[in-house]
C-alpha cells in the first residue's frame, strides 16, 4: 500500500524487451536504501517488484498486461518517473490509500499556468469516471492529488510549486498519458451497494 507521496523523481536508465514483457532499469537512490530482492516500488503509480538492486539503482519486470494498462510502455532511457516505497504499518498517511493498481490511463487535455500554481486538466475513459468527484482523491502517475472539478470524461487537478518540482507532472505537457488510480473506497462501495441491489430483487 501506497500513499500517492512521491519520495523522489527517478530515471530510467535502461528498457530490455522479453517479447510478453519488458524489463527496466531504474536510478532511485532514495527508493532502493534498504531494497532487497522481493521489495515493492511504485513507478509512475503502478506497483513493482525489485528484481536486482545495486549502487542505487533497481531492476523490475513488467507484465504485458501492465504494459498493456499503464503508460510504463511510453517509458524510453532517460525517461523521468515518480518513485515511491510502500507505507510502514504505522507510518503517516500523508495522501490518501493508493494501491498502485492502476485502473487506466488519461491524457493531458492543457495547462493553466498562473504564478503559483497549474491548473491541469486530464481526460480519463468513461468507465472512471463515475469514481472521480469534485474534491475526492485520484492518484495520477503515483501522485495522490485532489480533483478541482468532474465532468463526464476530465478532472481537473492543481499543482502547487513542490509538486511542479518534484514530480513528473511539471514536465508533462498536453498529449502526454498518465496513469490514473481512483479511490478503490469508491470501488469497494460501488460493489457492495450492487451486490445488496441484487439480494434484495
Amino acid at each position: 500500500m501506497f500513499t500517492g507521496i512521491v519520495e523522489e523523481l527517478g530515471e530510467v536508465t535502461a528498457v530490455e524487451d522479453l517479447g510478453d514483457a519488458s524489463r527496466f532499469s531504474l536510478r532511485g537512490p532514495v527508493v532502493t536504501e534498504g531494497a532487497g530482492h522481493g521489495d515493492s516500488i511504485a513507478v509512475n503509480g503502478v506497483c513493482l517488484t525489485v528484481v536486482e538492486w545495486g549502487d542505487g539503482e533497481f531492476t523490475a519486470d513488467v507484465m504485458a498486461e501492465t504494459l498493456k494498462r499503464s503508460s510504463l510502455a511510453d517509458l524510453t532511457v532517460g525517461s523521468r518517473v515518480n518513485l515511491e516505497r510502500p507505507m510502514a504499518l504505522g507510518g503517516r498517511l500523508g495522501g490518501h490509500l493508493v494501491q498502485g493498481h492502476v485502473d487506466g490511463t488519461g491524457t493531458i487535455a492543457g495547462r493553466e499556468h498562473s504564478e503559483h500554481w497549474d491548473i491541469v486538466r486530464v481526460t480519463l475513459p468513461p468507465d472512471l469516471a463515475r469514481y472521480v468527484v469534485e474534491k475526492g482523491s485520484i492518484t495520477v502517475d503515483g501522485v495522490s492529488l485532489t480533483v478541482v472539478d468532474a465532468g463526464p470524461d476530465y478532472f481537473t487537478i492543481s499543482l502547487i510549486p513542490t509538486t511542479l518540482a518534484l514530480t513528473t507532472l511539471g514536465i508533462k505537457q498536453p498529449g502526454d498519458r498518465v496513469n490514473l488510480e481512483v479511490d478503490v473506497v469508491a470501488k469497494y462501495v460501488e460493489r457492495l451497494l450492487g451486490d445488496r441491489t441484487e439480494s434484495a430483487k
